[in-house]
């Protein structure tokens, strides 16, 4: 009998790979969509599980509607010339009613030639026909519709969609019950398929579509669910609920990530000389050791989103100022940089202001941002010190890391340039750690605390946390404060030690490396 997998590439199929519950969803899609004879587009990020969000919704409407399932994956040669879109489209079609089961009749009727003259007006006659006669009401879905929408014939099948539309609405023709379009680029706004040098297009025939805002991600209860599937199988006493949360505070249940992670877990960790047992494996030490792997990639979602950092300037900057300076941008959809960003999923919204969609994410941009100015900066990538010298027994010495930053800062950036040190503070000293960890540890910055004063950052090296607290030097009354943030912010990680970074711009200032007791908690203090 073959065992059920974790599945992170095409269609996700019940008996064989273990799978979130969409039931809901599907429920929602059929009920509030389809029966409502909407058309509407699932515009989602790459490997967002759209695919087989069609199948599931295919296998519950073909109870009830005459489903047409079609794709334009490998559709480039029907968009050569309106006879062409109209012949594919209709190829297309035949093969969907063969799959359904369709009556003679209809498939007979179906296969009436197109017209090469008027072929539109032809095409548009035979669905009026299909439509008419058939027993049940048709639906349409089309899964990557995107692929050509930047190509003036499928505007013109926009077009014919659009007119069928209206005049079914107002009861003058026969047209499909309900049209779902799928694919990455939301073509309501055509402009965004086409490169920034090549100018925009606004006008798209798809004004009619319904506003698809159905979370598609995976929920905590969700990613426990599939969890408990695969525990039931294999029994290895993972906290479910922890292990769920975990999972979810990396990727904020993107499904990709989520299978991704889960699928390293049970075919690489399990097994592994560190963990060789899949109860070992399914431990919080395992699901870090999966996203490392995750985070060492390489993937094509990876490749998406630092191929569009690259080709959007203005989004390169705003996703590079949130990092690293802490500046907040409002979430304006009708901003094409926030649009972009949400189009492809690398970008969020949050109590009203644009963030980085899930940790996972954030730590590549982070990289490969951080990768790049090391690339640009001679002195400090020459000043870098040994890494050898800051693991001891495997494990990563955090004293030695931050003492050995007052040295490096010091002696780069004492006579410097302070209006930018006091910009790029934080980004100086992620340069500086980033070489050391890499391979082997992770870090991210927490959401909740980064700004222009202050931010966490959380370093995961071979299964331990360390908490940094990073800020600007604003008084002794402001460094209390940190200290007493840091020290609440060690017992949610259940830790005894923390470290406290301080960046002092005062003419006299006192810098240094100290060791205090605080509320119970041993803080490092460094300041530079």
């Amino acid at each position: 009998m073959m065992r059920r997998r974790f599945n992170t590439t095409g269609v996700c199929v019940p008996a064989l790979h273990y799978m979130v519950d969409t039931t809901e969803l599907i429920e929602e899609i059929a009920g509030n969509y389809v029966d409502n004879g909407e058309y509407f587009t699932i515009n989602r990020a790459r490997q967002f599980g759209k695919t087989t969000t069609l199948e599931l919704l295919y296998q519950k409407l073909k109870e009830k509607y005459l489903v047409l399932d079609i794709s334009f994956e490998a559709a480039d040669d029907c968009f050569v010339s309106l006879y062409a879109l109209a012949q594919g489209f209709t190829n297309k079609v035949t093969d969907a009613l063969e799959e359904s089961g369709a009556d003679k009749q209809l498939k007979q009727l179906w296969k009436e030639p197109i017209s090469r003259e008027l072929p539109l007006d032809s095409l548009s006659a035979k669905i009026s026909r299909l439509c008419k006669l058939s027993e049940k009401d048709v639906v349409l879905m089309v899964d990557e519709v995107d692929r050509n929408s930047d190509n003036q014939i499928f505007l013109s099948f926009l077009g014919l969609l659009r007119e069928k539309y209206l005049k079914q609405k107002m009861g003058k023709g026969s047209s499909f019950k309900s049209v779902i379009l799928a694919g990455v680029y939301d073509i309501k706004n055509l402009k965004l398929k086409l490169r920034p040098q090549e100018g925009s297009k606004f006008n798209s025939p798809w004004n009619i579509a319904a506003d698809f805002d159905v979370d598609m991600s995976f929920s905590l209860s969700g990613i426990a669910g599939m969890l408990k599937d695969y525990e039931e199988d294999y029994h290895t006493g993972m906290d479910l609920s922890e292990l769920a949360a975990q999972i979810f505070q990396y990727t904020n249940g993107y499904p990709f990530l989520v299978s991704y992670i889960c699928k390293k877990v049970d075919e690489e960790i399990a097994g592994s000389e560190r963990f060789p047992s899949k109860k070992e494996a399914w431990t919080k030490e395992g699901i870090l050791e999966a996203i490392k792997l995750l985070l060492k990639g390489p993937n094509s979602l990876y490749d998406d989103m630092i191929k569009h950092v690259t080709e959007y300037p203005q989004l390169r900057d705003m996703l590079n100022n949130i990092l690293f300076e802490g500046q907040e941008y409002v979430y304006y959809e009708y901003d094409e940089s926030v649009n972009i960003g949400k189009m492809f999923g690398f970008i969020a919204e949050k109590n009203g202001l644009v963030t980085v969609a899930n940790r996972i994410f954030e730590t590549q941009l982070y990289n490969y941002f951080l990768s790049e100015s090391l690339k640009k900066s001679d002195s400090q990538r020459e000043a870098l010190p040994d890494r050898n010298q800051f693991i001891k027994d495997g494990q990563l010495d955090m004293d030695l890391v931050m003492t050995k930053f007052h040295e490096y800062y010091t002696s780069l950036y004492s006579q410097g340039d302070e209006k930018f040190t006091e910009k790029y503070g934080r980004k100086i000293f992620l340069m500086y750690l980033k070489p050391i960890i890499n391979g082997v540890g992770n870090f991210y910055v927490e959401d909740q605390s980064r700004s222009r004063l202050r931010s966490d950052i959380v370093i995961d090296y071979r299964g331990k946390q360390y908490v940094i607290e990073c800020k600007i030097w604003h008084g002794n009354e402001y460094n209390q404060r940190g200290e007493d943030q840091l020290a609440e912010y060690l017992n949610a990680y259940h830790t005894d030690k923390g470290y406290l970074l301080s960046f002092n711009f005062n003419q006299e200032k006192n810098v240094g490396v100290k060791t205090i007791e605080h509320k119970g908690k041993t803080l490092l203090e460094v300041v530079v």
